[in-house]
């Protein structure tokens, strides 16, 4: 029968630790194979001085070298480099398999790892690396393993820049960590939104859910500003709003996991917010309907952002593990960690906007 050639199902990055069996190209010849004997031997006839004759080996043809077992007809094994191509639909056909049978996890919060992977970053990857173009510093301040809390501003009108930040994360990280992100209610209340924000790890933004994930060691991002960050005019743009009560640090504080601001320069230009139509927010039950010089004038096309150049920077870790258990508790510690970490986010914001040549280079 021939040696057909098999693609790999589970070749693919979410089985990429397993080890697959080395496929060996000929089989060790038996001790006894006279194919096997290379060395020349004396005959017994033959008398010392007298030329010795070696005996000549017949040499295989191509179709034995290719190994036992194959014959004509069979697939050739591909070439170094050459089966990127096939890798790649294994892993597509591998991937859609499971989706169809099933065979997949999700955590209790319907976080989808493989689907976040595949699918979600590489739809949100050009966007990051071609359109914002995304420059990321202290990307070392992020710690290696264990729980952290990243506390970022929020700005744009659309909430792009959490995606932005979930892809930094990701991607320049040294150990590929992933970003949980806290979300409003909002976002789990829209029909489709609602789904892909679960399967990307985003959760609702309560301490009980944060501190679970802290717990377990994820990285949970924040951005205390909430819809007054995201939904503020284009005139106060870079000026951080409220910080809400603190309860982040509370939150922090009970797990004892280090705090790490994160400051984004590049979203506020995106959607320059002019206006608010306030009644037609009311009436859809959005928090604000933003009005920009593009949108709604220029319909579809004026929801389209503008390729500004982005910036994010991650700082120096607030550490909270040598606090009691009480202090969680503790008000004053709270509003001093809190606007502790505000004027630090706030400070990084000036410096980046200084160093910035242009808005869209």
């Amino acid at each position: 029968m021939a040696d057909a050639k098999v693609i790999p199902f589970d070749d693919d990055r979410s089985r990429a630790g397993a080890q697959r069996p080395s496929r060996r190209r000929g089989a060790a010849r038996r001790k006894n194979d006279p194919a096997a004997v290379r060395e020349v031997t004396a005959m017994p006839s033959q008398q010392d001085g007298e030329p010795q004759v070696e005996r000549a080996e017949p040499q295989p043809s191509r179709q034995e070298a290719a190994g036992p077992g194959a014959a004509a007809g069979a697939v050739p094994e591909p070439q170094e480099g050459g089966g990127g191509l096939e890798r790649r639909i294994a892993g597509g056909l591998a991937f859609l398999r499971r989706r169809l049978t099933g065979d997949y996890e999700v955590d209790d919060f319907g976080y989808d790892e493989e689907l976040t992977d595949q699918v979600l970053m590489s739809l949100v990857r050009p966007l990051y690396e071609k359109y914002f173009r995304v420059e990321v510093k202290g990307i070392e301040n992020i710690p290696a393993d264990g729980g952290a809390l990243i506390v970022s501003n929020h700005s744009g009108t659309l909430p792009l820049d959490g995606l932005m930040m979930q892809v930094a994360v990701h991607d320049n990280h040294p150990a590929g960590r992933h970003l949980r992100l806290l979300a409003a209610d909002l976002v789990f209340m829209l029909p489709v939104v609602n789904e892909l924000a679960r399967k990307a790890g985003h959760t609702l933004a309560c301490a009980e859910d944060a501190e679970r994930l802290l717990e377990r060691g994820e990285l949970v991002g924040v951005m205390p500003e909430g819809f007054k960050g995201i939904g503020k005019p284009f005139s106060e743009r870079y000026k951080l709003q409220r910080f809400g009560r603190g309860g982040f640090v509370s939150t922090a504080l009970r797990a004892g996991t280090p705090i790490v601001p994160c400051s984004i320069v590049g979203a506020e230009e995106i959607y320059p917010m002019i206006g608010n139509a306030k009644t037609l927010a009311r009436v859809l039950g959005f928090p604000y309907f933003p009005i920009t010089p593009t949108f709604p004038w220029l319909g579809p096309l004026g929801a389209l952002p503008l390729p500004t150049k982005w910036t994010i920077q991650f700082g120096e870790p607030i550490p909270t593990d040598g606090y009691p258990p009480e202090a969680a508790e503790d008000p004053m510690l709270m509003f001093n960690l809190t606007d502790q970490v505000r004027e630090q986010i706030q400070h990084t914001l000036y410096k980046l906007l200084v160093q910035r040549r242009s808005v869209f280079f």
